[in-house]
């Protein structure tokens, strides 16, 4: 899977000039934390990356690097987990594999992948990045923030 850079989160601190406290504060976290995602040595957990959308008033596809539009009409604040598990199940059924050769493509078990279908986990922020890239779907439609399944397209 690929590695999640958000330096558009970066780069618009930057732009309010805001320092790593300041966002790390935002999130409730120690900078440390918060400069670990940034330079990518870890990876932002979907709660903090959709925490900083708001504040940012950004789409995660654009945090991500995914596409250049800030933001799309429309968009809701949360992550909808409910609308998460079917749209997973959805795009793996678009792209006509079993439950077993999605998690192959993932790297995971089964169990884990019909764990994210039915909503008893929540997908890593790296496998969602990678299943979007992949599948050029919008992270924001994944997570339920936006209902257009062709945003990226």
């Amino acid at each position: 899977m690929e590695k999640i850079n958000i330096q558009n989160i970066r780069l618009l601190r930057e732009d309010k000039d805001l320092n790593q406290k300041d966002i790390a504060n935002v999130l409730q976290i120690d900078r440390t934390t918060y400069t670990s995602y940034e330079i990518g040595r870890d990876t932002i957990p979907l709660k903090h990356l959709n925490t900083l959308c708001n504040y940012f008033d950004i789409s995660v596809d654009y945090a991500l690097g995914l596409n250049k539009h800030k933001n799309y009409p429309k968009m809701r604040i949360n992550i909808d987990a409910k609308l998460m598990a079917e749209r997973l199940k959805e795009l793996r059924k678009e792209q006509k594999l079993t439950q077993m050769a999605m998690a192959k493509v993932l790297n995971t078990s089964r169990s884990t992948w019909t764990g994210y279908e039915y909503g008893h986990y929540q997908i890593s922020t790296t496998l969602l990045f990678g299943l979007a890239s992949k599948y050029h779907r919008s992270m924001d439609y994944l997570l339920g923030k936006i209902d257009d399944k062709n945003a990226l397209k």
